[in-house]
């Protein structure tokens, strides 16, 4: 396999000094501790280590976008998609432990925690020593995350929970679950649930590992379950019945994150072709990378790479200076997750049956892809709301 990295040619043009920097470090440990390992931990069927873990703690990985008096590294959107490129290069699996653990657990509660919650939690989430896991998703909720199934009911100053979360990513390692649930059933649509910080060892709290996925193998996706679980007034994140305000605001960044790791896989997919298409000879042993065919498919991914990362940057800027549209953030991660996931197969059939092994790891970002599509909400949802902002008459009539 090429050397050189194809995307690094585009990002260097797209970035300071100081974060292409950033993005070259988190590479050269993707390459150098997480791609050796990878064919070893999938086969055994084992989540993402904990000295690796421990290792992302230690470069800040987990501290990213967390401010410096909180222990942080005081970076934004723009820090944690980077890593995401770099990460995800090798394995998605690898890529949304800390990158869930930051967009999606500690983001909540910097956007929306009173200071007496972040002093508790910032300092220890910043230095992965503690992690928070999103609870949006249930068994019977996908794209409906205005009406969560799971209720907290009022019980002198506090709550009561009930009910279940699934697909929630880290629940393995979690310290909290930040919880959406119904609080007010006869409320506006929007305003009908409130957001709660529950430790995982609480009374009620209990997890099981969703087994049996084929995608993001090391990566941990449990179902949290709440019987009766009491939590009191400082469990509250943000307003009383804003709770769906908080989880929409936090899958804004969190949909950019999802399109780095999309963006990754498509650089990998490409200078593994690149390379196979100069290696492998056929018909009087010559390389196919002679023919137009196989040409057609390494340019389609180049041009794709270079305007999808150019395009995701672009969005990530705005995003840091608090100016992107959510449907902004929602197009992008349709856009690259699909067009991705397209040329991947492309450069599959390059290869041939060779992409068929584990070990060439184009079937592992195929597989992996798929989460890019239905994760932080599917595609086929998210063009809803996309096409609510272009046809505003329609909007309404849903209202």
């Amino acid at each position: 396999m090429n050397a050189a990295r194809r995307i690094d040619t585009y990002l260097r043009e797209l970035v300071d000094e100081d974060r292409f920097a950033f993005y070259e470090t988190v590479a050269g440990f993707a390459k150098e501790r997480v791609a050796p390992r990878i064919l070893a931990l999938e086969r055994a069927h084992e989540l993402v280590p904990a000295d690796l873990i421990q290792e992302m703690g230690e470069l800040g990985l987990f501290g990213l976008p967390i401010a410096a008096e909180y222990e942080g590294q005081g970076g934004g959107q723009l820090e944690l998609v980077l890593m995401g490129i770099a990460l995800s290069y090798w394995s998605q699996s690898v890529a949304i432990t800390p990158g869930a653990a930051t967009s999606l657990g500690s983001k909540p509660l910097m956007l929306f925690g009173n200071e007496a919650q972040k002093r508790a939690h910032l300092p220890d989430l910043a230095r992965g020593r503690r992690m928070f896991v999103f609870g949006l998703s249930e068994p019977g909720r996908g794209s409906d995350a205005a009406n969560p199934e799971v209720v907290a009911v009022r019980e002198g100053s506090g709550w009561r929970l009930r009910g279940e979360k699934c697909w929630s990513t880290n629940a393995r390692w979690a310290s909290h679950v930040v919880v959406h649930a119904l609080t007010d059933s006869a409320g506006r649509r929007g305003h009908r649930s409130s957001c709660f910080i529950v430790p995982m060892n609480a009374p009620g709290v209990s997890y099981a590992e969703m087994g049996g996925k084929s995608v993001w193998r090391m990566s941990s996706t449990g179902s949290i379950a709440f019987a009766d679980v009491r939590v009191e007034a400082d469990a509250l994140l943000g307003q009383e019945h804003e709770g769906f305000k908080v989880m929409a605001t936090t899958l804004n960044g969190g949909r950019l994150f999802v399109a780095s790791l999309a963006v990754g896989s498509l650089a990998f997919a490409l200078d593994r072709v690149r390379s196979y298409a100069e290696e492998r000879e056929q018909f009087d042993g010559k390389p196919i990378g002679r023919f137009q065919r196989v040409q057609d498919v390494v340019v389609d991914l180049d041009i794709a790479l270079e305007e999808s990362l150019t395009w995701l940057i672009h969005l990530v800027k705005l995003y840091d200076q608090e100016r992107l549209p959510r449907e902004q953030a929602a197009k992008v991660k349709i856009a690259i997750s699909a067009r991705a996931s397209r040329l991947m197969l492309d450069a599959m059939e390059i290869c041939g049956g060779v992409a068929c092994l584990d070990e060439f790891g184009l079937m592992r970002h195929h597989e992996d892809l798929f989460v890019t599509r239905v994760g932080e909400g599917s595609n086929r949802a998210l063009r809803t709301q996309v096409a609510q902002d272009l046809l505003p008459g329609i909007r309404t009539l849903l209202q």
